[in-house]
C-alpha cells in the first residue's frame, strides 16, 4: 500500500489560515506603532550601502540561529527573488562545512552573525571580530553589526507575538 505524502499549495495555505486563526497574541505594529516604525528605520538605516544578497544571508542566518520560521520563510523568500541560489539557501545553516559557496566576506558576515546572535554564550571573540574587519571599513562593519542587531529584534518580536510563517504583513 502506498500513501500519498505530498502536500499542496492549497493544503499549506489552509494551513496557514488555521494557525493564524488560533493566533491570539497581539498585534506589535498596532499595538506598538511608534516602536514599529522605529525598528523599521533601524532595518532600512542598517541595511543602507550594504549587498542586498549580504543582508539576506545575515537575516536567514540569525533567523536560523533564533528558530523563527516566520522570518526564515520570509527572508529566504526575499533572496530567492532577488536571484539567491537554491543551493546557497540551503547552505546557510552548515555554512562552515560548505564554504566554497560563500566568499570570504561572506563568511566573515555569518561568523559575525553567530558570534552576535549567540553573544550570550561565548560574547563576540577576539578572532570572529578581527575577521569581520579585515573584510569590512568602519563604515560596513558597523552597518553589519546594525543588521544582526536588527534581525535579532524582529525575530524576538516575531516569536513572541507568535508569528506564522507563510504569511507576510508586508504585503498588506
Amino acid at each position: 500500500m502506498t500513501t500519498n505524502t505530498s502536500t499542496t499549495a492549497a493544503d499549506i495555505t489552509t494551513a496557514i489560515a488555521e494557525a493564524e486563526d488560533v493566533r491570539a497574541r497581539l498585534d506589535f505594529a498596532k499595538s506598538a506603532p511608534k516602536v514599529f516604525r522605529a525598528l523599521i528605520g533601524f532595518d532600512a538605516a542598517a541595511r543602507a550601502d550594504l549587498d542586498p544578497a549580504l543582508v539576506e544571508l545575515i537575516q536567514i542566518r540569525a533567523s536560523l540561529l533564533n528558530h523563527c520560521a516566520y522570518c526564515l520563510h520570509m527572508h529566504t523568500n526575499d533572496a530567492r527573488k532577488a536571484g539567491e541560489s537554491e543551493d546557497r539557501l540551503h547552505m546557510v545553516a552548515v555554512w562552515r562545512e560548505a564554504r566554497h559557496f560563500f566568499t570570504p566576506r561572506e563568511q566573515a558576515a555569518l561568523a559575525l552573525t553567530e558570534a552576535l546572535t549567540l553573544v550570550a554564550d561565548a560574547g563576540v571573540p577576539d578572532t570572529v571580530y578581527a575577521e569581520a574587519a579585515a573584510h569590512f571599513d568602519e563604515q560596513e562593519l558597523a552597518h553589519v553589526i546594525a543588521m544582526i542587531c536588527t534581525i535579532n529584534t524582529w525575530n524576538r518580536v516575531a516569536l513572541s507575538t507568535g508569528k506564522v510563517a507563510g504569511t507576510d504583513e508586508r504585503k498588506g
